[in-house]
Parts: C-alpha cells; sequence; structure tokens
C-alpha cells in the first residue's frame, strides 16, 4: 500500500490540519479504489483461467468418455458376433449329435441284417 517513501502523518502534530486530513482520507480513498479495482480485475482473470482449465479439464474428460463409449460399442459388437457364432456352432453340434444317433441307428440296422445273413449262411 503506502511505500516508505510516502508521506507519514503524524496526527499529534499540530501543525496537522483539517484540510491536510481531508487530502489524506482522499488519498487513501483514491488508493482503496485502485487496489479495489485490481483485485476485481486479478478475480476476473482468475475465474477466467479456472473456467478455461475446468473447460480444458471438461474437453479431456468428454474425449475419454468418448473414447470409452466407442470401446463400449466395439465390445458390445463383439459379443454379439460372438454370440452368433456361438449359436451356430451349437446348431452344428446338435445336426452332428442327430447324425451320430441316425448312424448308430443305422449301423445297428446294418449289424443285425449281417448277423441274420451269417446265421444264414451257417
Amino acid at each position: 500500500m503506502a511505500d516508505d517513501t510516502e508521506e507519514v502523518f503524524d496526527f499529534s502534530n499540530p501543525e496537522f490540519t483539517r484540510e491536510d486530513l481531508v487530502t489524506s482520507l482522499n488519498e487513501m480513498v483514491l488508493e482503496y479504489k485502485k487496489l479495489s479495482q485490481s483485485f476485481k480485475e486479478f478475480k476476473a482473470e482468475e475465474e477466467s483461467c479456472a473456467t478455461s482449465a475446468e473447460l480444458a479439464g471438461s474437453s479431456a474428460m468428454q474425449a475419454a468418455l468418448s473414447k470409452l463409449e466407442n470401446e463400449n460399442a466395439e465390445w458390445k459388437n463383439r459379443t454379439e458376433e460372438i454370440l452368433c457364432e456361438n449359436q451356430r456352432l451349437a446348431e452344428i453340434i446338435s445336426f452332428w449329435t442327430k447324425s451320430s444317433v441316425s448312424l448308430q441307428k443305422l449301423q445297428g440296422s446294418t449289424k443285425q441284417f449281417d448277423d441274420k445273413n451269417r446265421i444264414r449262411l451257417l
């Protein structure tokens, strides 16, 4: 606020007049207004910087969120592909099982037929 070079009033000095007091108070009011304005400017700049930092942080968070959403969509697609593949393989296994049962029945019938033919040949 006050430099060492500024004049300091001694209010107990008899030479100090009312006019000196008014002048001194006016100077203090002007100094207060300057400091108040400087403080407001500093505060506004600080808020602006904070807002910029928040926006930058928000942008980074938004980019990270977007990346995660894309990854999530990719995983959903991959999961759907795997489920379709699993269903296809289940159908193949079912077909093989049915074929195996049919083949076993056919082999059983053939074996019985062969057994009957062997008996006839003997």
